[in-house]
């Protein structure tokens, strides 16, 4: 039977119009709800309300990207035929239980994908939120926003920095106006975001126009450790940048920038994610007042924050995969730990220590991998599968090479059941059950 033939159809009335929904496989997803609109380099603007009734596009809108080959190997093969290239990329696509209680006012948790500010979108097949939604009887709500060029990179009024947090803030706005429509607690919002997603929730947390948008963030894997003395490197990126701002063909600005990422490399490690948050710019402090920042607004928020043991891994040892020996991968796994350490792991530490200082209730987390034989142990995006439980989209991942199908979910299934019960209570009880591969820890 095609999908076509199992087409069953839902409409949400909200304050923002009537939204029809797709119903599958025992949840309904209202998909790539338009919720602001913007011209290049200009702050978004809300989508006011539409008399008509609001349908998904056929395409998944995503912003204007090179797609990474080393994320094909990681992830998996992007089918780009199923994408439309939209430079405006204000979109959100919630999924929530398809029975629940009438007045029921379900735990809402906003994902924020990673991809180095660069690449991705929040609607892919990797971060399908179906079983999470269905086991943990949760609303998940998954948030594109401009990236790269378009989001990430600025200097001046005309060209100005962090709009795709603008992007993200504007998202919060309309979730927190329409999602009791869909059966979602707006005075219960989690957001969560790996990676490059987690650095711009840790950002939000400090960001101006927040205020009552959100009660709890979980950060996986945010390179915490890029996100200092960055002014010299994105000042000299937004320059030779500059001619590209007024070409009309997206695809050909994203194309043009990378021929400029090697003369970047005088500034080191950090060059591998060359957009990033910039401080100084609105809605975010000076650099110098970001920590203090942190600390004034700990107890606002309920903070998960952590990492994969071998963050690095895949990028470090699968780079000429079969042509080490036995002594190389010990130099290796020395590089994948440093990297790691520098990275992720001793930022998280002091973001923790920080936050609890100003009185933060935050949990710090590590995952392992216990799998003998598994050379790239708990790599970068490890973490994904365990809570984006999908076969047919994880199963030509590099990173699960050597792992097997059911050890993902058996870790999974406990992963899920620990976040959503921080999503829901902003606490981990001590009796809740642990998956083998996790530490857990109150700061």
């Amino acid at each position: 039977m095609t999908s076509q033939q199992n087409f069953r159809t839902h409409t949400f009335q909200t304050p923002f119009g009537k939204i029809l929904a797709l119903k599958e496989n025992g949840v309904i997803k209202a998909k790539s709800i338009r919720y602001a609109t913007s011209e290049r380099y200009q702050r978004p603007a809300p989508v006011e309300y539409s008399s008509l009734e609001i349908t998904f596009p056929d395409k998944t809108p995503v912003c204007p990207q090179k797609i990474s080959p080393l994320l094909e190997r990681l992830i998996g093969k992007t089918e780009v035929e199923k994408f439309q290239v939209d430079e405006s990329t204000q979109y959100l696509t919630i999924t929530r239980p398809e029975v629940i209680d009438e007045n029921e006012n379900l735990p809402v948790v906003v994902w924020i994908h990673g991809g180095s500010y660069e690449v991705g979108c929040g609607d892919l097949p990797t971060s399908d939120p179906s079983v999470w939604v269905k086991e943990q009887n949760i609303i998940v709500v998954a948030v594109s926003y401009r990236l790269g060029l378009f989001g990430f990179l600025g200097g001046d009024e005309k060209r100005p920095p962090n709009l795709g947090l603008f992007d993200i803030i504007e998202a919060l706005k309309w979730i927190k106006n329409n999602i009791e429509s869909f059966g979602g607690n707006s005075e219960n919002i989690t957001l969560f975001g790996q990676s490059s997603g987690g650095d711009a929730i840790a950002h939000l947390i400090i960001s101006e126009g927040v205020e009552n948008l959100f009660q709890r963030v979980i950060i996986q894997s945010a390179p915490l450790g890029f996100r200092l003395k960055r002014g010299k490197m994105s000042h000299e990126f937004f320059q030779k940048t500059e001619f590209l701002k007024d070409e009309e063909d997206p695809l050909k600005m994203t194309e043009s920038y990378t021929e400029f990422l090697p003369s970047l490399m005088k500034y080191g490690l950090k060059t591998s994610m060359p957009f990033c948050t910039q401080y100084d710019y609105p809605p975010l402090c000076r650099e110098e007042e970001s920590f203090q920042k942190w600390k004034e607004n700990a107890e606002k928020y309920d903070v998960l924050i952590g990492l994969n043991h071998d963050e690095t891994a895949f990028y470090v040892k699968t780079a000429e995969e079969g042509l080490y020996t036995y002594l190389h991968e010990k130099i290796l796994n020395r590089i994948v730990r440093k990297t790691t350490e520098s990275i992720y792991e001793k930022p998280a530490n002091i973001f923790a220590q920080n936050y609890a200082e100003g009185g933060g209730n935050i949990y710090q987390f590590t995952i392992h991998s216990n799998i003998k034989n598994n050379y790239i142990g708990a790599s970068h995006c490890v973490d994904l599968p365990l809570i984006f439980e999908n076969e047919i989209a994880w199963k030509d991942s590099g990173l699960l090479k050597d792992v097997p199908w059911k050890h993902v979910q058996e870790n999974g299934k406990k992963l899920r059941s620990l976040w959503a019960e921080f999503a829901r209570t902003g606490k981990i009880s001590e009796d809740s059950e642990r998956p083998e591969i996790l530490e857990i820890r109150k700061v």
